[in-house]
């Protein structure tokens, strides 16, 4: 064999040997870390299994204050639907019962126009034209009394004047 291929040779040998001997030295540190690691974890399970059941508990509670919370809200939904339903029946007869009642008013008020209107209409036949037929019959007999008072004729200048005025 040639000397240069066979110090090649030991030279490549030796580097794989020394990265051999790197490897297994980087290997038992990384086991040496994982064996901390390890015990390190060991010490936190126990309370990291406290924590769990501690966390499994609070759910437990929080489902069970959920369920009685929507059977709660179901039984008051329930409650309000049932007092809306009455609540809307009283109002709908109220409401009708009020209708009814306006009616009857307005026909009570109707009536009551009506004969207002018909003792205006008497009153007005019955007193106030007889007063107007008695007071025209006073105008003239007060005129004829004045005229016959006066006793003498208008002068025809007079009634020129009287006339003129109407003009």
């Amino acid at each position: 064999m040639n000397p240069s291929l066979l110090i090649a040779l030991i030279v490549f040998v030796a580097l794989t040997a020394i990265a051999m001997v790197a490897q297994a030295i980087a290997v038992l540190g990384m086991v040496r870390v994982a064996r901390q690691t390890q015990e390190k974890v060991n010490n936190l399970l126990p309370d990291a299994a406290k924590v769990l059941d501690s966390a499994q508990r609070a759910i437990d509670q929080t489902a069970k204050f959920l369920n009685d919370a929507n059977t709660r809200t179901a039984d008051i939904l329930d409650a309000t639907k049932s007092q809306l339903t009455k609540l809307d029946t009283v109002l709908t007869d109220a409401t009708t019962r009020a209708q009814s009642q306006m009616d009857r008013v307005e026909l009570v008020l109707d009536d009551a126009m009506s004969r207002t209107q018909q003792t205006v209409a008497v009153v007005q036949k019955g007193i106030l034209s007889p007063i107007r037929e008695v007071n025209g019959l006073l105008t003239g007999l007060r005129a004829a009394i004045m005229t016959l008072a006066r006793g003498r004729r208008p002068t025809v200048d007079h009634a020129t004047a009287d006339e003129e005025m109407f003009i």
